[in-house]
């Protein structure tokens, strides 16, 4: 901790020193989170069509400060903590907890903004995510956890690049990530993403902006197999920033969720989300 003050207040004084701007905690994430991609910030409930299965988000990132440079260039420090958790629907509005998962890491950004509404930027974070049966997945009754699962150690360590370029409300992006630390250790470490976000001008009004969005993964437990994720719908607010959405999803790949890890899903869900 006190080596990170060190390193803020460094970046702080050097600012005042070579004329940049330095905001401390600012109002805005510099890199918005990626619509499609799983682990992004976001408070919000998604129900599976045809299935008594919900899973409830709660998680934020935080920018600790931003420098800014001349020509449109932001570097960002920040924090990100996120929850995701699966729930089932139960008489008399009872939502039991089957299992949750936590991640917690840094973030540094760096993007830079151009004529005609172009934009760049990248991202590196180094995260931690761990993974547990909650007392919802346990059928006391029966004396034994349910269907026949009992709690496994998941936890991994990754650090993640992604790149992306945006023009005229359609952002792509592609990157990688590297488990230098995982459990189960039959899990590779490397994992393959690509995918886009659009807010179509012409379509928008007002404040509603519908959008589409794609996330590919490409990431192995004994084998190399892709998931897909496509999400479209209506956002209000804004559409590169904070905001509430209605949104539709199609999943096809491996379960979310690290006590599931090794499971084929696939599903249509309805949410309703709160976006950073």
């Amino acid at each position: 901790m006190r080596y990170f003050r060190l390193f803020l207040l460094s970046i702080i004084i050097s600012g005042v020193i070579n004329g940049q701007s330095t905001v401390v905690f600012p109002g805005e994430l510099n890199i918005q989170p990626f619509t499609s991609n799983f682990l992004e910030p976001r408070m919000g409930v998604f129900f599976q069509t045809g299935q008594n299965d919900l899973r409830l988000d709660i998680g934020a990132s935080k920018d600790i400060f931003h420098r800014r440079y001349g020509q449109g260039a932001t570097l960002s420090l920040g924090a990100d903590f996120f929850t995701y958790t699966r729930l089932r629907g139960e008489s008399d509005f009872h939502f039991p907890v089957d299992a949750v998962d936590y991640l917690f890491g840094v973030n540094v950004g760096f993007k830079k903004e151009m004529a005609g509404g172009r934009e760049w930027g990248t991202r590196l974070r180094l995260s931690h995510i761990s993974a547990h049966f909650v007392d919802g997945h346990y059928d006391g009754p029966n004396q034994r956890w349910r269907d026949g699962r009992n709690p496994i150690v998941y936890s991994r360590e990754f650090v993640e690049l992604m790149y992306y370029y945006r023009v005229t409300g359609i952002r792509v992006y592609a990157g990688a990530s590297y488990l230098f630390h995982v459990d189960p250790t039959e899990i590779e470490p490397w994992i393959l993403q690509a995918g886009f976000d659009a807010f179509p001008k012409t379509l928008s009004f007002g404040h509603f902006h519908p959008f589409v969005a794609y996330d590919y993964k490409l990431a192995s437990t004994t084998a190399y197999t892709p998931s897909h994720r496509v999400q479209f719908g209506v956002k209000f607010g804004h559409p590169e920033g904070a905001g509430a959405r209605l949104v539709f999803t199609l999943f096809q790949g491996k379960n979310v969720h690290g006590e599931y890890y090794e499971l084929d899903d696939q599903y249509f869900s309805t949410g309703v989300t709160i976006d950073f």
